[in-house]
């Protein structure tokens, strides 16, 4: 048999041949077989579809966990002290990364604190009763008990007096201007009711807050703690620990209609630095 001179020889047998390039039977099986060991690990780490739900499941939880701890934590409103502003049973959000790296509170901030012992009842105390509650709570995701919120009114320093001529507190001398946020109440003549309209503290301590509600003649705060010259042997304390302050209330979230920034009242923007040493 003779062969053109020009025609190679075909000496391995037939080839398959794609875009005028001769393959190899044996090299196409090869290529799938690779192609084929590619695929396969990424069939196998596909996890299951239960799999994958509890998986972000567990991821959206530490997730809740440390904003909770270090960013934002959801509470109630107890009680009606911080009427108008906030009532009862309101759902606020607390920010804590502004007492970050030493900050502190300061004079006109909203703030939630650990009870200080004693501030509240055992209802108030209680937060969740049911185990779905008490395990979103742990989270960040369910309001906690236990819990108090009040307005800075004095910080570090500064003396309180109740009150001038017109009802006012004067904080370091300066009146404080409340009417945008503290409750007018027919029958209370002045911002300082519960020991009633005579008293005077300070300077407050290092550390220390002094507290008051809004709705100032129905809150447990500081004003209602005072030792008064009509009491004897008293062992009441009027501050709270700077330390127990949990953060400052920045939203109110729900009811929905009632959404709202919480900033701090301008009347505080000016008051005077104290002039008496806490030391």
């Amino acid at each position: 048999m003779s062969h053109d001179r020009d025609e190679p020889l075909d000496l391995d047998g037939p080839d398959d041949r794609t875009d005028g390039v001769a393959v190899r039977e044996d090299d196409l099986s090869e290529a799938d077989d690779a192609h084929g060991d590619d695929e396969a690990p990424e069939r196998r780490r596909r996890l299951p579809i239960w799999q994958e739900t509890i998986l972000l499941l567990g991821v959206a939880v530490v997730l809740a966990i440390v904003i909770k701890a270090l960013f934002v934590q959801a509470f109630y409103i107890p009680s009606e002290s911080m009427e108008p502003g906030l009532v009862k049973n309101d759902r606020i959000l607390v920010q804590k990364v502004s007492y970050w790296f030493g900050g502190s509170p300061s004079r006109g901030d909203v703030v939630v604190f650990e009870d200080p012992g004693g501030w509240l009842d055992a209802a108030d105390s209680a937060g969740p009763t049911n185990v779905v509650g008490k395990a979103m709570e742990k989270i960040g995701l369910y309001p906690s008990g236990g819990h108090l919120v009040k307005r800075v009114i004095g910080v570090a320093g500064d003396t309180l007096e109740c009150c001038d001529d017109e009802g006012r507190l004067l904080l370091n001398g300066k009146p404080l201007e409340e009417d945008d946020y503290v409750r007018a109440e027919q029958g209370v003549e002045c911002r300082g009711p519960m020991p009633g309209c005579d008293w005077k503290v300070g300077p407050i301590p290092e550390g220390q807050l002094f507290v008051m509600g809004d709705n100032r003649n129905h809150s447990s705060d500081s004003s209602a703690h005072l030792c008064t010259a009509s009491m004897t042997d008293c062992t009441l304390n009027p501050y709270v620990d700077a330390d127990l302050v949990v953060g400052k209330v920045f939203v109110l979230a729900w009811p929905r209609d009632r959404f709202d920034w919480l900033d701090r009242p301008e009347t505080f923007s000016d008051v005077p630095a104290p002039t008496t040493s806490t030391k």
